[in-house]
């Protein structure tokens, strides 16, 4: 990876961007990409698209979702302990000893998710962290005190985690899910001009917000839009690693390549020219099966309007929806490589219809 684009990434990955709160990593990939797009445009809660080609009438998405999952305060107790909800998936487990931002009007508080020392627990009755039980600490003793930090309900919390690279081989963070994805579709049209292809239609590169708390941002961008074709790239789950059961969620490896999925939204003439491609360019792929939706954006733009053309290219990943989400560097490469491929060999208007 070249050292501006690895900057690129460290750099998003590292921002907080919490489901309905993404403006500054948009902000942060907008520009990345502007160099790359002929235009931009951007819709009411934060979804961001850059646009080559913007007056052709054929429109081709490439789409990521930028919002990350997170925390809402919810109470704050009389002694100053703080008490929250879900903002998207987050994982109540793994919260004790964690160290949270607190992002306020008046700038990052710190906190910390405390939890009863060993000594004090009772083997036989011990509690499992769980909704009612973890709360935050932000060194206050009451009320009063959080909220002079501009603590409030209403305020969101993001672990505190930092990108690193494991072994040489595996990018590491919170919130590969899915800005990862965001870094690989900025990629894309990077290399589109740093290349000089000229496509022949509308590419649409699209980063929608708040995918996590029900595919919101898509759905409302794929309105507006109006594609022909989508491509979705997201995240899905390595099952390699001790406690995944394969029977339930598949035998998906990270290092294998990216992984292609079959579901009533991915249009089979769509996905079988990915799979073509992949081929014909010998770019390694993996294969997953969805029983009803794919539980990915991929859904929102395959039943907007009169129905879009919609794939899903997946990246394998470790420990989805923690602050340690690895994802293998060569699985990142073939995912660009594959997605680049493929719209650099799309025809102009080419009708994905299975009866026409």
């Amino acid at each position: 990876m070249r050292k501006e684009s690895k900057k690129f990434l460290e750099e998003y990955l590292n921002n907080a961007s919490p489901t309905g709160f993404e403006t500054s990593g948009q902000q942060m990939w907008l520009n990345y990409i502007k160099p790359y797009i002929d235009e931009y445009f951007t819709d009411t809660y934060g979804t961001v698209v850059g646009v080559i080609n913007p007056k052709a009438e054929y429109k081709v998405v490439i789409e990521a979702h930028a919002d990350e999952i997170s925390w809402f305060v919810n109470y704050i107790t009389e002694s100053g302990y703080i008490y929250l909800r879900r903002n998207g998936g987050s994982d109540h487990q793994i919260a004790p000893s964690k160290r949270v931002n607190i992002h306020t009007k008046k700038g990052i508080v710190k906190g910390v998710f405390g939890w009863p020392a060993i000594h004090v627990r009772d083997a036989a009755k011990e509690e499992t962290p769980s909704m009612k039980n973890i709360f935050l600490d932000v060194g206050c003793n009451t009320k009063e005190e959080v909220e002079k930090l501009g603590i409030h309900v209403g305020s969101v919390a993001t672990f505190e985690d930092e990108f690193m690279v494991l072994n040489d081989r595996y990018y590491v963070g919170r919130a590969l899910d899915n800005r990862i994805g965001g870094f690989m579709i900025a990629e894309i049209a990077r290399m589109l001009k740093e290349k000089k292809k000229k496509l022949p239609f509308g590419l649409y590169i699209v980063n929608s917000v708040q995918e996590e708390i029900g595919l919101r941002g898509a759905e409302m961008i794929s309105r507006r839009i109006k594609p022909n074709v989508a491509i979705i790239t997201d995240v899905c789950h390595d099952t390699q690693s001790p406690m995944y059961d394969k029977k339930s969620n598949g035998d998906l490896s990270a290092g294998k390549g990216p992984v292609l999925t079959y579901g009533p939204a991915v249009q089979n003439n769509l996905l079988n020219m990915v799979i073509s491609v992949a081929d014909k360019k010998k770019i390694p792929f993996q294969r997953a099966s969805a029983s009803r939706a794919t539980g990915t954006d991929t859904d929102a733009f395959a039943y907007s309007g009169e129905g879009v053309a919609s794939a899903l290219i997946s990246l394998p990943l470790k420990y989805m929806h923690t602050t340690v989400e690895s994802a293998h560097k060569d699985d990142v490469d073939n995912v660009i490589k594959l997605m680049f491929e493929f719209v650099c060999q799309l025809k102009n208007g080419h009708d994905f219809r299975y009866i026409k």
